[in-house]
């Protein structure tokens, strides 16, 4: 002890304020003038399949990092297998995978008729001996499958916690920012539909994807949530084959029974998902009421917006339906809120009380206000481009300047007008 005597030790209170003193006096962050700044042209990694492609805004953008998730076995090592396939094409694709063997890589990129030459392979579950190997090879993308199988050594925790998944994944966006690699990131969905834990990596990464079942047709839809290069709520729209995912041609016409049977409270809409249009068809059953309340039920639409529209029905239009249950279905489970639904909606409702069947090939768009006006639609051109090349001959619009091609156009300003017309 310096002071030469005993006792003398005594508690004393440390102002938190002279504890930051010496992190006051760090040297300033240097200023970087914007203006002076040369803007870098990047030139995307196209991955040979449009869908993923236009999900992606483009392409995968090298130095980025970008997390695919979906639930256990749904197609995420083997949709990435395919991108990682057309990458490597153009400079080498490296997979690390803590799940699965060499072997069974090889085997399933042989299946998927990959080239193999394309690809390297570590089987390696260490974060910082992924990065060191990484660096060493330079490839154009690195794939680690899965984020939750991989752990830091600098972190004291098992592989799979949240802080061994954030420490790691902040350790792969430095390696795509400082070597200018693209990586993707697979990412599983735990039993509460969260990924990876409490969806912490989605504020890390540049690009969130996901990858769902379509239940009635059993398509596979690749969805962007987060795209720091580019528009998200895209959609690609795939079907599983024994050779892996394969595009779908016609994906406007995914979401419409393809069966050609004429029945009342039926009709066509458009949808808008991202930048696509998607054609759905909206059927509406009406019944007399057998309790004293009538009820209001529907299956991917807003309840809420159903109620009010049923009473602009009754109020603006004359249709009563005070007495009326309404049942509302969207065809293939799909859930939509596009406002330009509510025409067709009014219109499905009235064909069925009414019991009169509208042609199929006749498009139904329009939002629908609560003084009964039927008002314009974001994109209603592009609609109606789809619906022409899928064989549509007739549209109900709103009153709006148009382009409509060989489509024959009826525009209409209420909601009376149109139910005049049965």
């Amino acid at each position: 002890m310096e002071c030469g005597s005993w006792g003398t030790l005594g508690a004393q209170t440390v102002d938190a304020k002279d504890a930051k003193k010496d992190a006051a006096e760090a040297a300033p962050a240097p200023m970087i003038d914007l203006s002076k700044l040369k803007t870098e042209k990047f030139t995307r990694l196209k991955t040979g399949i449009g869908e993923v492609d236009r999900v992606l805004g483009g392409g995968l953008v090298p130095g980025s990092l970008v997390l695919l998730s979906g639930e256990p076995g749904i197609g995420k090592s083997t949709i990435v297998a395919q991108i990682a396939d057309q990458i490597g094409c153009l400079g080498q694709a490296v997979y690390a995978s803590g799940e699965e063997s060499g072997s069974q890589i090889k085997e399933r990129l042989e299946r998927l008729g990959c080239e193999i030459k394309n690809f390297s392979f570590i089987t390696e579950t260490n974060t910082e001996k992924i990065i060191s190997a990484t660096k060493k090879d330079k490839p154009k993308l690195l794939v680690i499958d899965s984020i939750q199988t991989v752990y830091s050594s600098l972190v004291p925790s098992e592989a799979g916690g949240i802080n061994q998944i954030r420490a790691s994944a902040v350790k792969f966006l430095e390696l795509a920012k400082g070597e200018n690699i693209a990586v993707i990131l697979i990412g599983h969905i735990t039993k509460d539909g969260q990924v990876a834990g409490p969806k912490s990596l989605e504020h890390i990464v540049d690009t969130v994807i996901y990858l769902e079942t379509e239940s009635a047709h059993n398509y596979k839809i690749l969805r962007a949530t987060k795209n720091r290069f580019g528009a998200i709520n895209e959609l690609g729209i795939f079907e599983m084959t024994g050779r892996g995912f394969k595009e779908i041609k016609n994906p406007a016409a995914v979401f419409l029974d393809s069966s050609q049977q004429k029945i009342s409270g039926s009709i066509i809409s458009s949808i808008m998902e991202g930048t696509r249009p998607f054609l759905v068809e909206i059927q509406a059953l009406v019944t007399k009421t057998v309790f004293g309340y009538p009820q209001r039920k529907s299956s991917g639409f807003d309840l809420n917006r159903l109620q009010v529209l049923t009473a602009v029905l009754t109020k603006r239009a004359n249709v009563n339906l005070t007495n009326q249950d309404v049942i509302l279905n969207i065809v293939g489970g799909l859930k939509a809120s596009d406002p330009a639904l509510d025409l067709a909606v009014c219109l499905a409702i009235t064909s069925s009380l009414l019991n009169q069947i509208i042609d199929r090939k006749t498009l139904v768009l329009g939002e629908v206000g609560l003084g009964g006006e039927v008002r314009n639609v974001s994109r209603l051109e592009q609609r109606l481009k789809e619906a022409e090349k899928l064989g549509f001959r007739e549209a109900i619009i709103p009153d709006a300047e148009v382009k409509a091609g060989k489509l024959k156009l009826k525009k209409v300003k209420n909601l009376s007008e149109v139910v005049k017309g049965f």
